[in-house]
């Protein structure tokens, strides 16, 4: 079995996001418009940060892969890439983490 990536799954959204399917959910959230997919993305973490604090490691997994998925719908609603989100990841990784924060404009 070969490994699924985030990029098949952000094809898998994409698909979805532009079918005619009226029983997808995908489309129906990204018809709703980005401030329902932001919503959502936000109860997914907040569902995710409450698995993790209470030991649950099942309801983690479960929370972390709708968080995912949220996320990917927030950013094709944006029509921003995940290659754009990898690029700066790859971006980072030649620097510590208190390097990249610091190179960051301050809040």
């Amino acid at each position: 079995m070969t490994a699924f990536t985030l990029a098949d799954l952000d094809a898998i959204v994409a698909a979805r996001a532009a079918s005619e399917d009226e029983t997808s959910y995908t489309r129906k959230l990204v018809g709703k418009g980005v401030g329902k997919c932001a919503q959502k993305l936000g109860e997914e973490a907040v569902e995710a940060a409450i698995a993790a604090v209470q030991g649950d490691r099942d309801g983690l997994t479960g929370e972390a892969a709708d968080l995912l998925y949220h996320l990917l719908v927030v950013l094709r609603v944006c029509d921003v890439p995940l290659s754009a989100v990898m690029a700066e990841l790859a971006s980072r990784t030649g620097r510590t983490g208190l390097e990249e924060k610091a190179s960051r404009p301050a809040d």
